[in-house]
């Protein structure tokens, strides 16, 4: 009726439409107020009684808790700005029903502290463990005045209709505060994490925060952060702010008073729930989702030192001695330099060889008045194979007339000189082989049974210094490619450590890891230098040598003509480069170092490796070396196994099946390369030409190989890759990276092994610079690997696990084991260098059709 006079209304002139709605207004308001009556007289009934109590510090409280009921208690303490003292709240729950938890809140002046018990802890998996005892420390925020009274309340609730038993305590901390080079120790577990409080004293801009224990599990977490409330001390927060790190018995972070404006912090440590992070075995899976699972004891014994860390002048003297150490080389190089120059200068002068005659000349060069070589003084150890002995005058006269085209020729000093002053851009390698019967020539000439290296440096020798330049260019362009992205990649790293403070990102020696700027590892990057700065002393000696040797050359000097293995530069200035952009790529590595970048630091190893076997073979076989792009295109495929083997080599069996089936393959192939001088096919009718000398060699007649001594080196370099691809096979090594690099290093050592060996068969000496260097080298390798495998750290484990390795400075209180290794290894290679530079100085004035191929 009430809606319908209203309706009406709306059609009648009347003076008062408002009317109409005041009526249900006024009966809504009636109908609120009943209501809230009612309910206002309900929640009267089940109000909750709240009992507040005046408590004290160091008694235990036991009471009981319902939802009817709730308690309160309140605290007083005194807070002096000289003085911080640590307040600890323990809680025990006596009951074991866990579907209506006590909630315990804190509440302090500045901040408010709340957890249930009994508490749940989640693992992985969504793992649930219970803890019905609980330690928390409360966070203590600083005071302005000199003494201050501040009161806390702990309240205790529960929705819980039934009555629950608990104990409560509230204690002092008296060693709060931690002391300089004290050790202090206390008592750990997941529901019961602890932390202090360090101050930095005057003086002191870095301090090292070192925590360490007897027992390697439970698995902990070790946290710094700045004092402000809350103070995140459990295993689901912990990561939340500062910096942090997991730890099984060794546990260390470096602290600098610039990220900490109070001059003080909090050192957390928190034991996890699981040991999974820590490389502990997991926990079995539970039947249900929401089962509890019991932790068992997870107590852990904990000792914590702050000492301070390095100063300043420290950093200056470590810098200083890097810097010492590698210009002393420099300084020796020029001393080596200008007592090789006085020595020649006097050679000259007692020489005269302006006033020498030219038969004179030529029997300073070791031939006849008829212009012939006279017979060697010494033979050819492996000519003794057929029962027969052969001189080098004969081998000569045989490659003379086997092929007067492409066998040993005399020229002239003026056609030399015109073909020196010819322009490099007319003539191509492609153009000098043009005559009809070169194939034959080659076969002729390679597969004799004795080669001499004239035989093999037949090409001009501009257009090969062209193509071998080609291998310093190449590596330049490939060290700016690659380089770049690596440099922002790391920097990405360094800042995401920075940023997020989590220490597990990078493998570093956290006990001698010294920060400098952003760098978390400065001591780590300096002690690279030395194979940037002894790779550009190499390419500085390169060059000098390049330079006397053009000179000659200009000169027309019939030793740097026709004598000696031919010089060629350009892969000697890959080594340098390649020397340098280790030690540019091994300082990104370690920026932060961890199982990703690790390629960084072993990729120019590899290049470094593979160019020095090269270096060697084009010392006897200058015109069938590998060109630059094929040797880079094999050196790429290395590469690109390495980055497959650190990302799927891990145990898996399939990779590790086909990467022996191509080491092993690639091994034959190489071999038969060798073998046969490069004059064989690899087409369709390989296999049938391999079953045919099968036959003909093994089955029908037992014949021995045509060339004994390579024959003994290729079948020793397939003995031991073989080998290594049986362990790799079977072993199924972590390392994948290091695992490649160890074939590397072992192929290079064998074939250098045989090529002195051999050099000194073939009567050649060695001089006395070459000598010390091979003999400096051995010694300065030997304690290089020392050092190299006491391993400060490994990404293969946790970084749990291998903060395990890490160990204090042993130099200079700023370098550790792993820096001297960087040290010495680089002074290693460069001595290696220095030796395939110099090993065949002894035959710079000997003819070449009397230097022996091997």
């Amino acid at each position: 009726m009430m809606l319908r006079s209203c309706w009406k209304s709306r059609h009648k002139k009347s003076s008062g439409p408002a009317s109409c709605w005041i009526r249900p207004g006024l009966a809504a308001l009636l109908w609120l107020c009943v209501t809230q009556f009612i309910c206002g007289s309900e929640a009267v009934g089940e109000t909750k009684h709240v009992v507040q109590k005046y408590a004290e510090f160091d008694i235990t409280y036991n009471d009981t808790v319902t939802s009817e009921n709730q308690t309160i208690y309140a605290f007083n303490h005194t807070v002096s700005r000289n003085k911080t003292e640590g307040v600890r709240v323990s809680v025990d729950v006596l009951s074991q029903g866990f579907e209506s938890p006590i909630l315990f809140v804190v509440r302090q002046k500045q901040a408010v502290l709340s957890f249930q018990v009994p508490l749940i802890l989640r693992g992985l998996y969504q793992r649930k463990y219970p803890y019905n005892h609980l330690g928390r420390t409360l966070c203590q925020p600083p005071t302005r005045a000199a003494s201050e009274t501040q009161y806390f309340f702990v309240d205790v609730s529960t929705l819980s209709s039934q009555g629950t038993n608990y104990q409560l305590r509230v204690s002092r901390v008296e060693s709060f505060t931690l002391q300089t080079d004290k050790k202090f120790s206390f008592i750990a577990s997941p529901s019961q994490p602890q932390y202090f409080k360090y101050v930095f004293p005057d003086g002191v801009d870095t301090v090292i925060v070192k925590v360490n224990s007897d027992m390697t599990f439970p698995c902990s977490v070790m946290s710094v952060q700045d004092i402000q409330c809350p103070v995140y001390d459990l295993d689901n927060n912990v990561a939340f702010i500062g910096m942090y790190q997991t730890m099984t018995k060794k546990g260390a972070i470096t602290v600098q008073r610039k990220d900490f404006p109070s001059n003080s912090f909090y050192v957390v440590v928190v034991v996890k729930t699981e040991d999974e992070a820590c490389g502990g075995p997991l926990r079995f899976y539970p039947l249900r989702p929401d089962e509890l699972i019991d932790a068992g004891n997870r107590t852990k014994v904990i000792d914590v030192v702050v000492s301070p860390a390095i100063n300043s002048e420290v950093y200056v003297m470590g810098m200083l001695f890097c810097l010492g150490i590698f210009l002393s080389f420099y300084l020796l190089t020029l001393l080596v330099a200008c007592l090789e120059n006085r020595r020649m200068k006097r050679r000259e002068v007692f020489l005269n060889p302006a006033d020498m005659s030219p038969a004179e000349t030529a029997s300073l060069l070791g031939k006849n008045g008829d212009g012939k070589t006279p017979a060697s003084p010494y033979e050819y150890g492996s000519f003794a194979d057929n029962g027969s002995t052969l001189s080098s005058e004969a081998i000569t006269d045989s490659a003379t007339s086997t092929d007067n085209n492409y066998g040993y020729m005399e020229r002239s000093l003026d056609s030399v000189g015109r073909s020196r002053q010819e322009s490099l851009s007319s003539v191509e390698e492609d153009d000098y082989d043009t005559l009809e019967d070169i194939d034959s020539d080659k076969n002729i000439v390679r597969t004799k049974k004795f080669l001499c290296v004239s035989d093999l440096a037949r090409k001009d020798k501009r257009i090969l210094s062209k193509k071998y330049q080609i291998y310093f260019w190449n590596i330049a362009t490939i060290a700016v490619f690659y380089a770049l992205p690596v440099i922002q990649l790391v920097i990405t790293y360094q800042t995401v450590v920075n940023v997020t403070g989590n220490q597990d990102i990078c493998f570093y020696n956290f006990l001698c890891a010294h920060p400098l700027g952003a760098l978390s590892a400065f001591n780590n990057i300096l002690s690279n230098l030395g194979y940037v700065m002894l790779g550009l002393l190499f390419l500085l000696i390169v060059l000098k040598r390049d330079i006397v040797h053009n000179r000659a050359l200009v000169r027309n000097d019939l030793n740097a003509l026709e004598c000696g293995i031919p010089k060629h530069f350009g892969l000697f200035y890959a080594m340098g480069t390649a020397l340098m952009m280790e030690g540019l790529l091994s300082a990104c590595y370690h920026v932060c170092p961890n199982y990703t970048n690790f390629q960084f630091d072993t990729s120019f190893m590899y290049m470094i490796a593979g160019l020095c076997m090269l270096k060697l073979y084009q010392k006897r076989h200058p015109d069938i070396n590998a060109s630059a792009y094929t040797a880079y295109a094999c050196l790429a495929g290395v590469i690109f196994f390495s980055v497959l083997g650190v990302v799927f080599g891990k145990g898996n069996m399939v990779f590790w099946i086909v990467f022996s089936v191509i080491h092993i393959l690639a091994t034959l192939l190489l071999s038969t390369q060798l073998y046969y001088m490069g004059r064989w096919r690899f087409d369709s009718g390989v296999l049938r030409r391999i079953v045919y000398v099968i036959y003909t060699d093994c089955i029908r007649q037992c014949s021995g190989p045509m060339y004994i001594d390579r024959m003994v080196l290729l079948v020793m370099g397939n003995i031991v890759n073989w080998s290594l691809a049986a362990y790799g096979l079977i072993e199924r090594p972590n390392d994948f990276a290091s695992y490649l690099l160890a074939i590397a290093i072992c192929n290079l050592l064998l074939y250098f092994a045989f090529y002195i060996i051999m050099k000194l068969r073939s009567g050649e000496r060695i001089k006395c610079l070459p000598l010390v260097c091979i003999l400096f080298t051995a010694v300065v390798w030997g304690f290089a690997l020392y050092f190299f495998f006491q391993g400060l750290s490994t990404w293969q484990k946790t970084p749990a696990e291998s903060r395990e390795h890490n160990r204090d400075c042993i130099l200079l209180s700023f370098f550790d084991d792993h820096d001297i290794w960087h040290f010495l290894s680089s002074i290693a290679m460069f001595g290696s260098f220095l030796v395939l530079l110099t090993m065949d100085d002894d035959l710079d004035t000997v003819q070449r059709d009397k230097i022996f191929v091997f």
